[in-house]
């Protein structure tokens, strides 16, 4: 359904170390930078990117938005959180764990980027 997602960030260097991180966890490779100095991420499924808002104002989180990321396992999800952590993020929410849902359990783990952008790592436990 989608084909790219962008976020925006006021310190690019600050948000490459951060997603370089978590997405070292998920498989995915280091940013490239283009030439209007946005990271892009090329992920399976599609494209991630981040930049400096292009009118020029400060980046913002969007209120009550969140991005989510498949993961293979729990222990991947905990990997993700760690280095999330580690570089710049903050944790939110509950703690990595899991979440009883009436369509199945989740295993689910959140963070905010350094701009504050919510993100959440998810694993569908099966049961």
């Amino acid at each position: 359904m989608f084909s790219h997602i962008v976020v925006g960030a006021n310190d690019i260097e600050a948000a490459k170390k951060f997603y370089d991180s978590i997405f070292a966890t998920l498989g995915v490779p280091a940013a490239t930078i283009n030439a209007k100095g946005k990271l892009l991420y090329n992920g399976d499924t599609g494209f991630f990117l981040v930049t400096k808002p292009v009118n020029g104002q400060p980046a913002t989180a969007a209120n009550g938005g969140t991005i989510g990321f498949a993961a293979p396992s729990p222990e991947v999800i905990d990997a993700w959180h760690a280095a999330g952590v580690a570089n710049g993020g903050t944790t939110c929410e509950d703690p990595p764990g899991i979440r009883h849902m009436p369509n199945g359990d989740l295993y689910l783990a959140y963070l905010r980027d350094p701009t504050g952008n919510k993100l959440c790592a998810l694993y569908r436990v099966q049961s």
